[in-house]
């Protein structure tokens, strides 16, 4: 009778410890089962940009994979910041997944205690999946063939050069006026309502260059409509070889060189996290999936959630530097 009642007060003991931390075992039973229902993946941008032809594929490729539909929804507006919001406000479950762009790093630099969240104490990053380059692009009556004349004439003539933007604060914005201050010239800013405004007026001669996505750029460069100067990446890009980087074109330490990536809520299991960054990195770089992705010009990355956690800090801090330097603020 008394062993009856050890092994009772053993079992007592062993159910209190279950008791005492059930969230251990459903986080564990939640990873092995993840996923077990549609996940939402949100674009916060229109579709056909860039950010959405890398969501959609990603998205198609899990759905395969894991026989459970992951559901693209566009949440356009506030330059990703809609989207991504509505995101930091979810579940941390890993149902609920937003794309986020280095104009997300950028629209935190900017609006620093105003803006809405914050990349890495609201997010779990998962991975960043791709790089790409802006391409500095010019009407081709600009009478210049090469960075070097760029800004030769841009010295000779200050302020009357003009470089459009998709927006106050975005990237191509930021691109310009980093180009600015590293070759010290003095270029007037015209924001458009988006980029595809103003290209428009790049290709009509109302404006004199921009800095622009190979998405945006590509066809009209091969037309002959536009006049490509430098890619703002660190190397050489592939779907355009034969241009230079800016730092091979004579403004060394310049680099901008914009990127795709995925976060869930922060407080999203680690182990779903790492499951999601497992099948991704494996996405990206399938054949079929670097093909679809090259029509931005972007390359696959596929970093660990450790990596993409130190770039997104990285980009921050640039562009919260560059910010300071310029003066550049959101109303301005």
């Amino acid at each position: 009778m008394n062993l009856g009642r050890r092994e009772l007060l053993q079992a007592g003991v062993a159910l209190a410890s279950l008791a005492t931390c059930p969230r251990v075992f459903a986080q564990a039973d939640s990873a092995a089962d993840f996923p077990s229902r549609p996940i939402r993946l949100i674009v916060p941008f229109a579709p056909g940009g860039g950010t959405d032809i890398v969501g959609r594929t990603i998205a198609q490729k899990l759905t395969e994979a894991w026989k459970q539909p992951v559901v693209v929804e566009n949440r356009a507006g506030g330059n990703g910041t809609i989207g991504a919001n509505l995101v930091a406000k979810s579940p941390p479950d890993g149902y609920t997944l937003s794309m986020i762009t280095s104009s997300h790093s950028v629209n935190v630099s900017l609006q620093g205690s105003k803006h809405p969240y914050g990349l890495l104490e609201d997010f779990a990053p998962i991975s960043q999946m791709t790089r790409q380059p802006y391409v500095l692009v010019l009407n081709p009556r600009v009478p210049v063939k090469s960075l070097q004349e760029l800004i030769a004439l841009a010295r000779s003539n200050p302020g009357k050069l003009t470089y459009g933007s998709s927006g106050i604060g975005g990237t191509s914005h930021l691109s310009g006026a980093l180009f600015c201050s590293l070759a010290e010239i003095q270029m007037t800013h015209v924001p458009y309502r988006g980029g595809q405004l103003a290209m428009t007026d790049v290709v009509a001669g109302q404006i004199d260059m921009l800095f622009s996505t190979l998405l945006q750029s590509h066809g009209l460069i091969r037309a002959g409509k536009l006049r490509p100067l430098a890619v703002t990446t660190a190397t050489r890009s592939p779907a355009l070889p034969e241009l230079p980087t800016m730092q091979e074109g004579g403004v060394p330490r310049y680099e901008v060189t914009p990127w795709y990536g995925m976060v869930a809520p922060a407080g999203t299991p680690p182990a779903i996290v790492n499951k999601l960054n497992g099948e991704i990195v494996r996405i990206v770089h399938l054949p079929e999936a670097i093909q679809k992705m090259a029509t931005d010009g972007s390359e696959p990355v596929g970093s660990t959630p450790a990596q993409f956690a130190a770039h997104i800090k990285s980009e921050v801090e640039k562009w919260q530097d560059l910010i300071r330097k310029t003066g550049i603020h959101s109303e301005s």
